[in-house]
């Protein structure tokens, strides 16, 4: 185990005891701001070093080594008033005119809270987190490993639609993409930024000077409409180098489709968007009749391919659901075929996102301005001896060694098939084809036949309202 998550495991235990955090989100959360303080306080230790003249915008008092890094200093109920009454108040209210650093601590504490309520435990928490080095490289990677904790311990994986991208998922997808510097790139539904800082590490050793540091910070961007993910994320970037990450708390499908114009057209979208959610009422109506459900993927993928430019590039993880289903998916995927070319798709075996889900997933990759002619399909399968994934043993990035081999020398193998247009069209636009050199299973998983089951009722529900609408229509 390694330090840091050594030092996360004592500081919720240390929470669990203050009777004003009430259950793991809240811990979380209380956690996660706390770091970000600690963080930003280590950061601007380098930006007095490399950034001329730099003026903090925390008032000087307020600063963490001013009032916690002293781990005899300020506790109990005069640390708790400190927090209640100056800290927090001043950091909501800051000036985000006065820098760019005080529009990023200035978003990150808007929809924060403080819930502690006892300053002596709160001390303890304080000396844990003083013991995090964020300056070693180890420790950073090891941030990104947070994450997947939170939702675990928050257990609301399935009923939010979120789930975390396995590193090596988020690995293969950007170096098959391989982003070049100065593409801008988003994640449209970002979470902690696993996609972002896989674009950040393979880009860099494209940069050779401080311009091109610049180019990179200025064309890497997230949205991200939840608190928590957007306040992880912020403090990510920032551990991976970015003096002033571009994250926004945002949801982009409540913009209307149609305000989306030139200037917001992207090169590069790399995303793994929550599947299995269902927006808020309303939000498809900003979106084109043919376009319009409360399936949060759906819309995102509606979304990405207008937000694409002429040649844009996007890969994204997307269930077995959208590739079989039926109505308004059916003609998502003809605009999809009909504006890129996509070109391939990844199955990905079960248990990949265990423990939070076992739906089926697909690496989609496509590419805007030409339609697709064929898709290439390929079957990841199981190492050797493995029958499923779990926490202990997640996918390995080394397993993609077979698909980036064959990648740019593609060849029909027991793995890999390719279908044409036609005979997708032929097929009503169901993308759901199984590897013709394997055994077909009689029988789909269980997760595929409930999707299934699930669209068949709705469908028949569709079905049902139109008949009542002729019925009334004709008894008038």
């Amino acid at each position: 185990m390694s330090n840091i998550t050594t030092n996360i495991k004592g500081i919720r235990d240390i929470m669990r005891k203050d009777t004003g955090v009430d259950g793991d989100a809240q811990r979380i959360s209380q956690m996660v701001w706390m770091l970000f303080m600690k963080i930003f306080a280590d950061k601007e230790e380098e930006w007095e070093i490399t950034i001329d003249n730099y003026v903090s915008p925390i008032p000087e008092h307020l600063k963490w080594q001013n009032w916690a890094a002293d781990d005899e200093g300020l506790t109990g109920d005069a640390l708790m008033e400190f927090i209640e009454n100056e800290l927090f108040p001043a950091l909501k209210d800051l000036d985000i005119t006065i820098s760019p650093q005080a529009k990023i601590i200035r978003s990150v504490f808007d929809d924060t809270y403080n819930f502690m309520k006892n300053g002596t435990l709160f001390r303890q928490v304080i000396n844990v987190i003083n013991e995090i080095d964020f300056n070693s490289t180890s420790e950073r990677h090891v941030f990104n490993d947070i994450y997947e904790t939170i939702l675990k311990d928050l257990q609301s994986a399935g009923s939010s639609g979120e789930y975390y991208t396995p590193r090596a998922v988020t690995q293969f997808m950007v170096d098959m993409i391989n982003p070049q510097l100065g593409e801008s790139v988003l994640d449209p539904a970002c979470g902690t930024g696993g996609f972002l800082t896989c674009t950040i590490d393979a880009v860099r050793n494209q940069v050779n000077n401080s311009k091109d540091r610049d180019v990179l910070q200025n064309s890497i961007r997230g949205v991200e409409k939840k608190p928590l993910p957007h306040l992880l994320c912020t403090t990510n970037l920032m551990l991976n180098g970015f003096d002033l990450p571009v994250v926004r708390r945002d949801n982009l499908l409540s913009k209307p489709y149609a305000d989306w114009g030139a200037k917001d057209k992207l090169d590069i979208i790399l995303s793994n968007p929550p599947f299995g959610g269902v927006e808020e009422d309303g939000t498809e109506t900003n979106f084109p009749k043919k376009f319009r459900t409360k399936e949060t993927a759906d819309l995102f993928l509606a979304l990405i391919i207008k937000l694409l430019k002429d040649k844009g590039r996007c890969a994204i993880v997307l269930p077995d659901g959208t590739l079989f289903g039926e109505g308004m998916k059916t003609r998502l995927k003809e605009e999809l075929l009909e504006k890129c070319n996509l070109h391939t798709i990844v199955r990905l075996p079960n248990g990949v996102f265990n423990p939070y889900t076992g739906i089926k997933t697909n690496l989609l990759f496509f590419e805007k301005g030409t339609p697709t002619k064929e898709i290439w399909y390929y079957e990841h399968p199981y190492p050797e001896g493995v029958k499923s994934y779990n926490k202990g043993k997640p996918i390995h990035i080394k397993e993609f060694d077979t698909e980036k081999a064959w990648w740019d020398n593609r060849e029909e193998n027991t793995q890999a098939w390719k279908v044409s247009i036609e005979e997708i069209k032929k097929r009503g636009y169901n993308l759901d084809i199984k590897n013709p050199h394997q055994e077909i299973d009689t029988l789909a998983s269980p997760e595929v036949l409930l999707e299934k089951f699930r669209t068949t009722e709705q469908n028949i529900s569709t079905i049902q309202d139109e008949i009542i609408k002729v019925l009334t229509e004709a008894l008038k």
